[in-house]
């Protein structure tokens, strides 16, 4: 009597199926990236090499404590003031001859920042501040440095320099990059972010 063969599954549908499954998930998910705030380090320097002198009036102090309370200037201040405070500072405009500032339009305050060039805010938080607070601290910080920017660049190129950024990061832009570019140097120069932190207190 002949031997009947067991009959074999074709797995070539399987196949088809793993791979729509495989594609389906390639498709559908989502990969998380990491997000932190953007700062620029400063250029690498020999130990050996003194640090620069910087006058205490070019200096912008803010602390902030373990209870979330701001410490401007050796004042109290709440985060809503920070932004206006910090502009205030960087366009004090009290240098002169070489350290003046031709297009600051403060009060020129002789205890107060130069110009902007000169200007950095020193920032320091304590180990117990809230992560909130340290966010809602730099984002005014921030935006008092683009507050100026946005006056400058509107004053020189009829734009604001937030609006500038944006054009040269869109993808569909069809301006002059090259241009754009060179301004939004040209603006950096200008109004350095100087933004330094220092290690958090205890």
């Amino acid at each position: 009597m002949a031997r009947r063969d067991a009959p074999e599954v074709n797995a070539g549908s399987m196949a088809d199926i793993a791979f729509l499954l495989l594609i389906f998930f390639l498709v559908t998910t989502t990969i998380e990236t990491d997000s932190g705030i953007s700062r620029k380090l400063p250029p690498w320097q020999p130990e050996e090499q003194e640090p620069p002198v910087i006058k205490q009036r070019n200096i912008f102090t803010v602390l902030v404590n373990r209870n979330n309370e701001l410490l401007v200037e050796d004042e109290f201040m709440e985060i809503e003031e920070l932004r206006q405070a910090a502009f205030e500072f960087l366009d004090n405009g009290g240098g002169t001859g070489d350290e003046a500032c031709d297009f600051c339009q403060g009060p020129g305050d002789p205890s107060s920042s130069v110009n902007p060039q000169k200007a950095i805010i020193s920032l320091v938080n304590n180990r117990g501040t809230e992560y909130g607070t340290y966010i809602a601290v730099q984002n005014e910080l921030v935006a008092a440095y683009n507050q100026l920017r946005d006056r400058e660049a509107q004053r020189l190129y009829g734009k604001s320099f937030t609006q500038m950024e944006k054009e040269y990061n869109d993808p569909n832009y069809t301006g002059n990059k090259e241009k754009l570019k060179e301004q939004i140097g040209a603006i950096k120069d200008m109004i350095p972010q100087k933004l330094s932190e220092a290690e958090p207190t205890s």
